[in-house]
């Protein structure tokens, strides 16, 4: 077999970026006949790292042709390198462009490099490999040192490579998020990630920081027992059709002018609106899928205009609370269910969904989901969703989606 009839050469210039660099280079390739068969650039702080992977025909000599480069770069003042690349090398190159890739998403109220070496290391320890990292979030204000206020702060990597085992990779991922106290993602980077069109939501403890029911129960004076209900519940330890029964019958009696009281205090979570308006007006369609009760659902659809409501009804008589549960109770399984009938409805696949919810029966929505998310959740559903955010308000949910801070309308 005779010499390759080309070179292969890799050109890196770095300095300072101004306007034109990138064209003034490919104008000298261009009068060379150069291929080019890789380019990527990226300006962190004003300091500019080009990258130009080269095919130079064997008719052309390099030598004139990197001459030329040379000059225009130290006219621009850049550092230029020219490195060859063999053959092997390149083919290996592309073989390893031909593996799955996988999104990371680091988020926390401000990042340290603590957070960035622990996330790598445990990516390189399951044999991925990082292509690519960038901000999404936006400049991190000097002075904010405050840890409690709502800053938010997100870096992306791009990984190739098929972890050995996922499941030993979820857990190093989980275990890191919690003593960092920081969330950090894992997902498949398919056509799927970039084409999300459908989010449906819990309320109680995911859109509101309350349990209905709870308030309702305080006043209708028996808030202790209905608590412990609740949390009872949201363990998974008591079927939740039977506790949410037993809950609303406690309620009996209660005047209905009370709804209207505690729906004007419910406390939105903080970046639910936020959220939702991004969501909205990117064009993806909103529902609430909530064990609580549409009277509260419908008064969050009208503040934040959900597209749909499903939830329970409050059997009302006389301006009273029967404590009698009307219709199909929503739990779990129906929760799934209706994801699947909106997404059916909307002409969306379920790969193209995403669930948000923080008890136990939200897991079936989450499993179903393209995108599966425990937010402020309780260690077991965190462990059993496919994503967890805990330590950002609900908007953290736009950087899964890929979206940075400068994409943000209004």
């Amino acid at each position: 077999m005779g010499p390759p009839m080309h070179e292969i050469i890799l050109l890196t210039l770095s300095g300072e970026d101004k306007p034109g660099v990138t064209s003034a280079m490919t104008a000298i390739l261009a009068r060379y006949n150069i291929g080019i068969l890789d380019i990527g650039q990226a300006v962190i702080h004003n300091t500019l790292s080009l990258g130009i992977l080269v095919q130079v025909p064997q008719d052309a000599e390099s030598s004139p042709l990197l001459r030329d480069i040379l000059f225009k770069a130290h006219e621009l003042n850049l550092q230029v390198r020219f490195e060859p690349v063999t053959d092997v090398e390149y083919e290996q190159w592309v073989e390893g462009q031909g593996k799955s890739r996988h999104i990371i998403t680091l988020l926390a109220r401000r990042i340290t490099a603590e957070h960035i070496a622990q996330v790598t290391r445990i990516a390189s320890d399951h044999g991925l490999n990082i292509d690519n990292i960038s901000r999404l979030s936006g400049r991190v204000a000097l002075d904010s040192n405050d840890s409690q206020s709502r800053t938010r702060a997100c870096v992306e990597f791009s990984v190739r490579g098929m972890p050995a085992d996922s499941a030993l990779l979820r857990e190093a991922f989980l275990k890191a998020a919690a003593e960092l106290d920081v969330d950090i993602a894992f997902q498949k980077d398919d056509i799927f990630r970039r084409n999300r069109r459908l989010v449906v939501f819990d309320m109680d403890s995911t859109l509101i920081e309350a349990e209905v029911i709870d308030e309702l129960a305080k006043e209708a004076g028996v808030g202790e027992q209905v608590i412990a209900i609740t949390e009872s519940a949201m363990r998974g330890e008591i079927d939740f059709n039977e506790s949410f029964r037993r809950r609303v019958a406690l309620l009996k009696g209660l005047d209905a002018a009370v709804l209207e009281r505690i729906a004007q205090r419910l406390p939105l979570t903080e970046g639910a609106e936020e959220l939702v308006s991004q969501l909205k007006a990117l064009g993806f369609k909103t529902a609430i899928l909530s064990g609580g009760f549409t009277y509260f659902g419908r008064y969050l659809q009208q503040k934040l205009g959900f597209d749909y409501v499903y939830a329970n009804e409050l059997d009302i008589r006389d301006g009273k609370v029967t404590g009698e549960v009307v219709g199909t109770v929503v739990n779990g399984e129906r929760k799934a269910q209706l994801l699947r009938e909106i997404a059916e409805r909307e002409g969306v696949r379920l790969e193209q969904t995403i669930a948000v919810g923080d008890g136990a029966n939200d897991l079936p929505m989450l499993s179903i989901a393209g995108l599966g998310i425990a937010f402020r959740a309780k260690p077991l559903v965190r462990k059993s969703a496919k994503q967890a955010i805990s330590t950002l308000g609900l908007d953290g949910i736009l950087y899964l989606i890929g979206f940075r801070d400068r994409d943000r309308h209004g």
